[in-house]
């Protein structure tokens, strides 16, 4: 019911495509979400708890930093200890990279702008070339190489891609081509003027998103614009929402600017209305509650829950489950946009639960049958 229309199809840049551990970025992939861990990576029981936690959220990728050799040597006991990939995070200290590749890191994150010199950066190569790792090339225009701010003044988009295709030159000058590239600013024209450079002067994957973005609330309505505007243009291969917030956040607004887009659909998507004078039932709480219970739910489907028959009844035709407040506390519920039945005194939010509940275990059952008749 919830299929994507013509009018509504994005046409990606064409990628190559490159692996983080099993993952793929790039290509025809589907386009991956990731965050960062914010315990201290020395705690090696709160990280995997913080990581566990991210991978039931949906994380496709998880980056850790790693400041220090106490960092990279937790690595070692971390990464069997969970399923998704792990980037190492290096800034500064090009051993952490080396030792990060030698711990089991699936990725390597490094800096241009504060890395160390080109034959350090080499080290770093090699490490990843011999433990079958990948690199992003980590842009960001608050740490722009000094020899860049010079030329251009201040943190531009053309030193940004400038800085970027410097060590694009040397990964590939080094006989490396697994890696991706990021180009990230707090301030989404800058980032997205930067990556629409980026995406025309080179095809790697690019890992996108809006630094710094700020907090929960803030920082959401930034990155959605940010990495809204960047996708819709068909850029962006793997995508980071930077909130200052529970990792967890990241990871659930990533998957929401995704659905929004149609580029990605994870499980419920519920359609709800603002409430007013005309509602039936408590919209606001209603749907507070019902995301809540319906958060385990991974089959992607769409639930429409409409206070009064203004527009429940048309919103309905398009979900797989739709709920519309009715006169004298009867509602009416549809199922793949037919009429299915009306709910009278009885818990909203218990009956669309159940029913959702229903959907996904058919949905699972078509696929695990299709699955195998492949």
């Amino acid at each position: 019911m919830s299929a994507v229309r013509p009018y509504c199809q994005i046409h990606r840049r064409k990628s190559r495509q490159i692996f983080v551990g099993k993952v793929p970025v790039g290509g025809d992939a589907p386009i991956t979400v990731q965050s960062l861990t914010n315990t201290l990576t020395s705690d090696v029981k709160a990280t995997i708890a913080q990581i566990r936690a991210l991978e039931v959220a949906g994380a496709d990728i998880v980056r850790v930093s790693c400041p220090d050799e106490a960092s990279t040597k937790a690595l070692k006991e971390i990464i069997p200890e969970v399923t998704v990939p792990v980037v190492a995070d290096i800034h500064f200290h090009y051993k952490r990279g080396i030792e990060s590749a030698l711990a089991g890191a699936a990725c390597l994150r490094i800096n241009p702008g504060n890395i160390g010199s080109d034959e350090r950066v080499r080290e770093v190569i090699k490490a990843a070339k011999d433990h079958n790792c990948s690199i992003r090339i980590g842009v960001n225009a608050g740490s722009l190489e000094k020899d860049l701010l010079e030329q251009f003044g201040e943190p531009c988009p053309e030193a940004m891609v400038a800085s970027a295709l410097r060590h694009i030159k040397i990964l590939e000058d080094n006989d490396f081509f697994n890696f991706k590239i990021s180009c990230k600013a707090s301030d989404v024209f800058l980032a997205v003027a930067a990556y629409q450079q980026l995406a025309e002067a080179c095809d790697y994957p690019l890992h996108v998103g809006v630094t710094e973005a700020g907090g929960l609330r803030t920082g959401t309505i930034k990155s959605s614009i940010g990495i809204g505007s960047l996708l819709w243009a068909g850029i962006g291969d793997t995508i980071r929402v930077s909130l200052s917030a529970d990792p967890v956040e990241e990871i659930k607004v990533g998957f929401d600017i995704l659905k929004s887009m149609g580029l990605r659909h994870r499980g419920v998507n519920v359609i709800a209305c603002p409430s007013c004078a005309r509602q039936q039932f408590d919209v606001i709480e209603t749907v507070r509650v019902l995301e809540e219970r319906l958060a385990h739910i991974t089959t992607p489907m769409t639930v429409s829950v409409i206070g009064c028959v203004v527009n429940g009844p048309g919103e309905a035709l398009m979900t797989d489950i739709g709920f519309t407040g009715g006169g004298r506390g009867t509602h009416q519920v549809y199922i793949g946009g037919q009429t299915a039945h009306r709910l009278k005194d009885e818990n909203i939010v218990d009956h669309l639960v159940k029913l959702v509940e229903e959907k996904a275990a058919e949905i699972e059952k078509i696929n695990a049958q299709a699955e195998a008749a492949a």
